[in-house]
């Protein structure tokens, strides 16, 4: 069995091979011919600006989605090339600089040209040459410039069109007109279909033809041994990788999910393009059909991509490594959903490939978007009625695994989603429902992609860091850092990780969705203008700015409770800082943190503050009165948290009060009392009035007993007695040592006081009564009596 497996991986491979040998060579056929053939840029240069040209034209047309998409490609690659051949020109034209500054400038004596004519024509010949260059360099940036516009505005014009769609009735899927496309074909789609099929069909006849059948089948037996055991017998092999090669630990769980997407990935993406070989690997294949497999092609991305996120996460074969928590039962129950979501995209969107290089009219068009969102809603369907079953039937049974909020969250999206799908299938918004479908499936994938490569780079910085692996040894022991501080570097890197895993896919959902036509480049520059200020000249309340300052509010908030959680829960614990420290620097990280929120989503609203500078001096006077108290406890809560005379934990008494530092807050601080109730004293009061810190610097207690004793009395045995209690006491520190002191001598007897130490000011109270319990009954013991009346004091 093993060596079948690995027989099947080795003929996996030289297929790989093959595959890149035949890239290969045609891109050496393409450098060869490049090397051959010389690049004119004058003919260059003429069927750049035609390109352009045939761009600005089709752009003022009436055009739809995919028309837009061809153009702004058209326009990137205009661009493309004009780098590429500005590039070109610039080398030539260093070139014929170094060969002018070789020549020299003119040589005049007296007014005569002391040179040969042949390097005069030379210079003359390489100036022209140069101005030539010049100008064509010239033009090529104003080519490139209007390919940049061009591609700006087709942005523009397909965020217009989405809008007009979304917005555009075209009928119920329960209506005669949505299914018509089956009943009544029009002549001019019949015809176009026809041509397109025949197209087809000379491919594939051009495939088995007597000279190629042979490479045909080859191909073919390739894709269909890849299909059947490239799947199995690589997951099979990352298996043995993970349990053999994989440090012990939940990084063995996270390789082994994240390598079965790139499996299954894989394995899909090379048998569609084995197939893809063995059909157009001719150059006869019309343009039409080259550019249908290619989007195929693509599309086998996205299917390998759901086929392997869905296997890594119901993990079948190893449930016990499973990542989410999803019980068996359910994993069961969803075991086909992945294969049938993959195989139903693939066979709708080839669907729709083949209407948009036929050409088809209109209504096929909606009626195979209506079809796709149908099928795709009611998938989503099927699965949400079997999974709440399933859901239903182990909800009282044991060791079942408790879903998470997040999954409770994605649930409640899908059935929204779903049901929004439905309804604006029903009443006619079919291009939205459509929107929705791939918006659903296109957020699955990345959302999936981002679950396992976090969890990935989370489990890998572990390992890393980890004392226990060679790399936490290495660091540990060449570098001299302590565990605590790898542990500090571990949080660091994942939480850095995780920001630019979740900033990234954040980034390719905006620049991919369906609504969004910005690229990378746009976004940066639009995050650099508002940077500098660019956008706040003027006080503009719009809703759409409302809309987006209330996002960016609630996404702030939090995000900024959830850096707070972390920094108290994960990072300082695991600093020298102590409890009282962190407390302060996270109250101080959030109240800073809040302020720039709420100037964030004023600038996002349009606020201008020098618009609102009358309006702060109009109300300056009773703003200063009302808020002067506010303002005074705000201030004195920032002076608490920076200077720390006080800390969380901290055992002060203010004003007759005595309790401990529950909380610094903005404007006042909570003491708790030993009933545990709570008092709230302004911050100002800490600063204005005189605060006893018991506990700042690690003060001890020092427990004081005074006694009185009758003149008959041995002062030496009772001297002996009181330090023995005090040193058999386990809350008594033995540095500095007890002492006994001889404080009076009067007419109602021997006044005797016995001092010790304790670790804190708490620990007073419970010393002073076990040793005021030890040395009565001591006393008794020795038959000691005190006077009549006695006099005991307690500091």
């Amino acid at each position: 069995m093993l060596n079948l497996r690995f027989f099947s991986l080795l003929l996996m491979l030289l297929a790989i091979v093959a595959l890149f040998s035949s890239y290969n060579l045609t891109n050496a056929d393409t450098q060869n011919s490049d090397v051959v053939f010389k690049v004119n840029e004058v003919i260059e240069l003429t069927k750049m600006q035609k390109i352009l040209d045939k761009i600005k034209y089709q752009v003022l047309q009436k055009i739809n989605e995919d028309q837009m998409f061809h153009l702004k490609d058209m326009a990137l690659e205009l661009v493309d090339k004009s780098n590429a051949l500005a590039t070109s020109l610039q080398l030539k034209l260093q070139q014929l600089n170094s060969q002018l500054t070789v020549l020299g400038p003119e040589t005049i004596v007296d007014g005569v040209v002391k040179e040969t004519p042949e390097v005069t024509r030379k210079r003359h010949f390489l100036k022209n040459q140069k101005s030539t260059l010049d100008s064509q360099i010239k033009q090529v940036e104003g080519i490139k410039y209007g390919a940049m516009m061009c591609s700006s505005q087709i942005s523009t014009l397909h965020h217009n069109l989405m809008k007009t769609q979304l917005a555009f009735n075209s009928g119920s899927i329960f209506s005669a007109r949505f299914w018509a496309p089956l009943f009544m074909k029009k002549d001019i789609d019949k015809k176009k279909i026809d041509d397109f099929l025949h197209a087809l069909k000379d491919t594939a006849t051009l495939s088995w033809e007597s000279d190629s059948w042979f490479s045909t089948i080859a191909w073919l037996l390739g894709a269909l041994l890849v299909m059947i055991l490239g799947c199995g017998y690589s997951e099979d092999f990352v298996t043995w990788i993970s349990i053999h090669k994989i440090p012990a630990g939940h990084l063995r769980r996270s390789f082994l999910a994240s390598a079965i997407v790139l499996t299954n990935l894989t394995s899909v993406v090379l048998t569609v393009n084995f197939i893809a070989l063995a059909l157009v690997r001719h150059d006869k294949v019309s343009n039409n059909v080259q550019n249908f497999v290619s989007s195929l092609l693509n599309l086998s991305f996205f299917c390998g991509m759901i086929v392997g996120l869905g296997r890594a996460f119901l993990s079948m074969r190893r449930p016990s490594w499973r990542l989410p928590a999803i019980s068996n039962e359910m994993a069961i129950a969803l075991k086909p959903f992945p294969l049938i979501t993959a195989v139903l995209i693939f066979i709708i969107q080839t669907i729709e490939y083949f209407n948009y290089i036929a050409g088809t009219s209109f209504s096929s068009t909606i009626f195979t978007n209506g079809l796709t969102a149908l099928l795709i809603g009611s998938t989503a369907l099927v699965i949400i009625i079997r999974t709440n079953r399933v859901q239903r039937c182990v909800v009282h049974e044991e060791n079942t695994p408790t879903p998470s909020t997040l999954i409770g969250i994605i649930q409640m999206a899908l059935i929204l989603t779903t049901v929004v799908i439905l309804m604006s299938l029903t009443i006619g918004y079919v291009t939205f429902a459509r929107y929705l479908s791939y918006e659903m499936i296109w957020c699955g994938i990345m959302f999936g992609s981002f679950y396992f490569l976090s969890h990935l780079f989370n489990d890998v910085c572990k390992i890393f860091f980890s004392i226990n692996s060679f790399t936490g040894k290495w660091l540990h022991h060449s570098l001299n850092i302590h565990e605590r501080h790898l542990q500090q570097a571990e949080t660091l890197l994942v939480a850095l990780g995780k920001t630019m895993l979740i900033s990234f896919v954040a980034l390719v959902l905006l620049t991919t969705g369906t609504f969004s036509s910005l690229n990378p480049i746009e976004v940066l520059q639009k995050a650099i203008d508002f940077w500098f200020g660019k956008g706040l000249e003027s006080l503009n309340i719009i809703p759409v700015n409302m809309v987006n300052a209330f996002i960016t509010l609630v996404v702030g908030i939090y995000v900024l409770r959830s850096v707070c959680r972390w920094l108290d829960s994960n990072f300082l614990p695991k600093t020298t800082m102590d409890t009282g420290i962190r407390v302060s620097f996270v109250t101080l990280f959030s109240n800073i943190g809040y302020v720039l929120v709420i100037l964030l989503t004023l600038s996002i609203i349009g606020i201008q503050w020098n618009k609102l500078a009358w309006i702060v001096s109009a109300l300056s006077v009773g703003i200063g009165f009302g808020l002067q108290e506010i303002v005074k406890n705000f201030i004195s809560g920032l002076i608490l948290l920076t200077e720390r005379p006080i800390n969380v934990g901290d055992l002060v008494t203010i004003s007759g009060i005595k309790g401990d530092i529950h909380r610094i807050n903005v404007r006042a601080t909570e003491i708790r009392l030993s009933d545990k109730s709570t008092v709230i004293v302004p911050n100002s009061q800490f600063i204005s009035q005189n605060v006893r810190n018991v506990t700042m610097g690690n003060a001890q207690g020092i427990v004081t007993i005074m006694l009185t004793f009758p003149l008959n009395i041995d002062p030496v045995i009772v001297r002996n007695l009181l330090l023995k209690v005090y040193k058999e006491n386990h809350h008594i520190l033995d540095i500095p040592e007890p002492s006994v002191s001889f404080k009076a001598l009067t007419s109602q007897g021997i006044m005797i006081s016995i001092t010790g130490n304790v670790v804190s000011q708490r620990h007073i109270s419970v010393a002073k009564s076990d040793l005021l319990f030890e040395i009565l009954m001591r006393m008794r013991k020795e038959g000691i009596v005190l006077s009549t009346p006695q006099n005991t004091f307690i500091e």
